[in-house]
């Protein structure tokens, strides 16, 4: 593997090399197929009280392919390629500081015995009408691409790289298992249902996972807001605190997005989670500020603001991430952040704490 990283690393170098110098390599072959995908490196060191001083970086390359023989069928696969695991592999914090798949997620997938394959789907859909159309989904997916969306908080790529500021992490949203999805919009409402199948959880117990989100598009003078709950919940294949009877976990999510004017956005994400299960954290508090590049001439660029608190469970107090970052395009592909967090594990005894600062550079070519 650690040949295959060294090649993976080079190919993202140069292609994205290749992607600035001409434009892109992705693109539609006709009017039903196309390749696209994403490319992405960091390097990220940490400053830490009582804790190694280190820097770790990391790529990954996700390209995927769309065949859409007419407007109500599409087929869809999405393929994983990493190179080192960065600080996420390092670092004794508890929250991942790059929320992407990286190496050793590509391999053994949910202990199926599945590498590089992240997801292969077919989906019809329905119109009924201009805004009324129903969408069913089957196959290999990802929950994160049908609940907890966020306009600002939501893209490890393009956004925030802190987990906590990704997706809810004391909630669960699991990825690249077999599953089917159900997305009803009519209106200004859209209703999400969706199920899947997951090979293991950390006790390497298969269990079953179903989630649901209702959403509200507002639109008003200030510009466009999404409005959501979430629930999701799993089958009776987790342990308690004790490690003896078999629970299920269940959780639920406000995640809420909104424009202001042109220049500024902002977000707030709220989850809650039963502790019956043996878990981290109960509730996560997390919001931030959008501010797009408007004000000095580049309208592409953006920096964003966040703050999460996760309160812990157990022997865990509380985790809280600050991150800020700075994000600047180069042209409709290539972007690069600069991006600074800080970061405080509590535990219950204070020989565990860690705090401490990571500071980062990540680069981005979207093809």
């Amino acid at each position: 593997m650690k040949q295959n990283s060294k090649w993976y690393g080079m190919l993202t170098v140069v292609a994205t090399l290749l992607i600035s110098q001409t434009g892109s390599f992705g693109y539609d072959i006709n009017d039903k197929f196309s390749i696209g995908g994403i490319m992405a490196g960091t390097y990220q060191h940490q400053w830490v009280d009582g804790d190694e001083n280190k820097g770790r970086g990391a790529f990954n390359f996700e390209p995927e392919i769309s065949f859409r023989p007419n407007e109500k069928n599409e087929f869809f696969a999405k393929f994983g390629f990493g190179a080192g695991n960065g600080l996420n592999g390092e670092t004794n914090f508890n929250l991942a500081p790059w929320a992407a798949n990286l190496e050793d997620d590509y391999t053994d997938i949910n202990g199926r015995n599945r590498d590089y394959l992240l997801t292969a789907w077919y989906k019809y859909t329905f119109k009924f009408g201009e805004n009324h159309s129903l969408g069913l989904t089957g196959g290999i997916i990802d929950a994160t691409d049908y609940v907890d969306e966020n306009a600002y908080a939501n893209d490890e790529f393009t956004q925030f790289m802190n987990e906590a500021l990704v997706n809810g992490p004391n909630g669960f949203f699991p990825s690249f298992d077999g599953g089917g999805a159900v997305e009803w919009e009519i209106g200004n409402f859209d209703i999400t249902a969706m199920g899947m199948n997951i090979g293991e959880n950390e006790e390497g117990r298969n269990y079953n996972y179903f989630a649901g989100q209702i959403g509200y598009k507002l639109n008003m003078s200030l510009g466009e807001g999404n409005y959501r709950l979430i629930v999701d919940t799993t089958s009776e294949d987790f342990k308690d605190e004790d490690g003896q009877d078999d629970e299920s976990r269940l959780a639920a999510f406000l995640s809420f997005d909104q424009e202001l004017g042109d220049i500024f956005g902002a977000f707030i994400r709220l989850g809650w989670q039963d502790d019956d299960a043996d878990i981290t954290y109960n509730a996560l508090y997390s919001g931030g500020l959008n501010i797009t590049g408007k004000w000095y001439g580049r309208e592409q660029d953006n920096f964003g603001i966040g703050y999460a608190y996760l309160n812990g469970e157990n022997n865990f107090d509380y985790s809280q991430v600050a991150e800020i970052y700075w994000r600047v395009v180069f042209n409709d592909y290539v972007a690069a952040t600069a991006d600074f967090q800080y970061m405080e594990d509590k535990f219950d005894s204070d020989n565990d704490d860690i705090e401490g600062i990571i500071g980062g550079i990540r680069v981005t070519a979207e093809f």
